[in-house]
């Protein structure tokens, strides 16, 4: 055989090579737990969270009677976050939150917005800045937020934090107490947040809190 011959014989030879590997199937590729991407070497899919309530979880509340205590130490415990009574300077009596007197405390500054001012012994929780979420929870008075937490609100900066408010009352709905606290903070990423009527319970708080997606 000649030189010629073999030179074409073996360029014909490496063709077929070519050609068949272009015509196989590709090999499995590695992919995430949802099977929507491959992983490769010098990037990592980022994980999908499974709830809404994520990082470090703080439960703000300010509580009358106690019902409101009893659904932030529920999602503190669903969520293991801390938690911050909000504590006015001058404290609410069960005299001061019978709405049903028009004598009241809590009637007159329902009655004159400009007493609605309600110091609080610390507005700013300790180390505020690493929190990720934060629940933000009061009872319905008049179909607002109770405005002891008002100050809270207006004194933090919620940048880059979700806030997700929750509320109890007797038969009041959520209404739009969230929003109106929304707006008066002008920061963060609110959510709609849940009112917890007579019928609350542990569980149902912390059902409610399961179902953050």
């Amino acid at each position: 055989m000649t030189m010629k011959k073999l030179t074409v014989l073996l360029m014909t030879l490496a063709m077929a090579v070519l050609l068949t590997a272009c015509g196989s199937d590709p090999a499995p590729q590695k992919t995430t737990s949802s099977g929507s991407g491959v992983v490769g070497a010098a990037e990592k899919a980022p994980e999908m969270p499974t709830a809404k309530v994520g990082g470090k979880t703080l439960v703000v509340y300010y509580s009358g009677t106690g019902r409101t205590r009893t659904a932030a130490e529920a999602i503190a415990a669903a969520t293991q976050g801390a938690l911050f009574e909000l504590v006015p300077q001058q404290p609410y009596t069960e005299a001061d939150l019978d709405y049903n007197n028009k004598d009241s405390r809590v009637s007159r500054e329902h009655e004159d917005a400009a007493g609605r001012h309600v110091a609080l012994v610390k507005d700013t929780p300790d180390n505020f800045a690493v929190y990720d979420t934060v629940f933000i929870g009061y009872p319905i008075w008049w179909g607002s937020a109770a405005w002891p937490v008002d100050d809270f609100v207006k004194h933090n900066d919620f940048s880059g934090k979700m806030v997700i408010p929750f509320a109890t009352s007797h038969s009041s709905p959520l209404g739009a107490s969230g929003r109106n606290l929304a707006a008066m903070a002008g920061t963060g990423t609110w959510q709609e947040g849940e009112c917890f009527d007579r019928s609350m319970t542990k569980e149902k708080v912390t059902d409610w809190v399961k179902s953050l997606k």
